[in-house]
């Protein structure tokens, strides 16, 4: 079998499915088509990346047992591809790779920051980023709706993170290249390990002086609080507290962005979107049929503690597993007609925040930033349409787009905008 054969035992006829640890897969081509045919004929299969055989869970069923038993399915040997077969340094240390009880010792105050009610605290905050990207798309010229999008969930980051605003450009390249190593921005002859080197160094580096600083200087961020946080009656060491602002970090650059390009690249040039902008009640639900539809995420890896059978396949203990967020997403037992856009749909129980113990910790900032964004959107522009070709990043991690230029017409009277 060649590396990445999507189907090593049990699959018989499936050869010809791409390889889903292929970043082309997720920049060229459509790997809905694959995953819909594993959920339909092996939702469990075992494939190999780099000689690293991994199983890949495409149902949602299973992707919800998988991320929500944490006892049988750790999180701390990594959680990504590019970690198969070198374990992860961060396991035990950072949130993302830490199981429980652990884990809900170093979620509980970082939840409680990012909670409903100091997010709303900060909702004028959210909206001024929003209104100062969505500008230039009044001078009428082509805007790159990717680029501008980028910068969003930085600059809300950056906000409640105390960042200094001219350092977010260069932390949104350098979280960029952790999970695109091989996009054609970052692309190294020598190998991505070159690349994440450089990205993880760059990362740690800034964060190690910006701890430093706030030792000194502790204010009402998010970095403060690190350091204020006791774990086991201790508090976090240097090292903790860097490797969760990386975390932190990553998850809210890498993911948020997508959520609006993705969804307007579906719904530029039909009636969706004008039924959308024209119902400003749907705004809630419309974003969570936007993370549905989006879901940025590919995967999460896992690891089986003991011996398993998972949708009616043995998992042995110690076996890498893959969980495919955007297959769970589109799964014909959960959602009706779910290659569809519906922008009131109910229920709507996405995993595109994940499920379990590690539920994206940032989901309410998401979900707000989201509403804030098209609200605006919507209030202020109409005849939003696409203008050129847009480019997907090329990623097995991140499934979204660097390009998407697009222009709009401003509304003779802009709407109130309903949030």
């Amino acid at each position: 079998m060649a590396s990445g054969c999507p189907v090593h035992q049990g699959g018989a006829g499936l050869g010809a499915l791409a390889d889903l640890a292929d970043p082309a897969l997720y920049s060229d081509r459509d790997p809905h088509a694959t995953w819909t045919e594993l959920r339909r004929r092996t939702p469990v299969t075992r494939h190999e990346k780099d000689g690293h055989p991994y199983w890949s869970v495409t149902r949602y069923a299973d992707i919800d047992r998988v991320l929500r038993d944490h006892a049988t399915f750790t999180s701390q040997r990594g959680t990504l591809l590019y970690l198969l077969g070198r374990g992860d340094p961060a396991g035990g240390h950072q949130m993302a790779a830490t199981d429980p009880p652990r884990h809900t010792s170093l979620r509980e105050p970082l939840q409680r920051a990012l909670a409903v009610k100091p997010t709303m605290e900060r909702r004028e905050q959210i909206r001024a980023v929003v209104t100062d990207l969505l500008a230039p798309l009044a001078d009428g010229g082509p805007y790159d709706l990717a680029a501008h999008a980028n910068q969003l969930p930085m600059a809300v980051a950056g906000v409640l993170m105390g960042l200094p605003k001219e350092d977010w450009g260069r932390l949104v390249d350098l979280t960029t290249a952790s999970v695109a190593p091989e996009d054609p921005r970052y692309r190294d002859e020598r190998g991505i390990d070159r690349v994440l080197n450089m990205a993880h160094r760059g990362l740690f580096a800034y964060f190690h002086e910006i701890v430093h600083e706030r030792r000194t200087h502790p204010g009402d961020d998010l970095i403060s609080l690190l350091l204020r946080m006791e774990i086991d009656g201790r508090p976090l060491t240097a090292g903790e507290v860097i490797s969760n602002c990386y975390s932190l970090l990553l998850g809210a650059n890498v993911t948020t962005a997508q959520v609006p390009v993705s969804t307007l690249a579906e719904l530029m040039g039909t009636p969706a979107l004008q039924d959308w902008a024209d119902r400003p009640d749907l705004i809630v639900s419309g974003v969570d049929e936007a993370l549905r539809w989006a879901t940025p995420t590919t995967h999460f890896i896992r690891y089986a503690t003991r011996d398993v059978h998972l949708g009616g396949t043995r998992v042995a203990a110690g076996d890498a597993v893959a969980v495919w967020l955007p297959s769970a997403n589109r799964d014909e037992d959960v959602f009706r007609n779910p290659f569809t856009f519906h922008v009131a749909r109910r229920p709507n129980k996405h995993l595109a925040f994940g499920i379990g113990p590690h539920y994206c910790v940032g989901h309410t900032v998401a979900k707000v930033t989201l509403r804030l964004f098209f609200a605006e959107l919507f209030s202020r522009f109409t005849d939003i349409v696409p203008v050129g070709p847009g480019k997907r990043l090329y990623s097995n991690t991140i499934y979204g787009w660097t390009e998407m230029p697009i222009t709009a017409r401003t509304r003779p009277r802009a709407r109130q905008a309903a949030y």
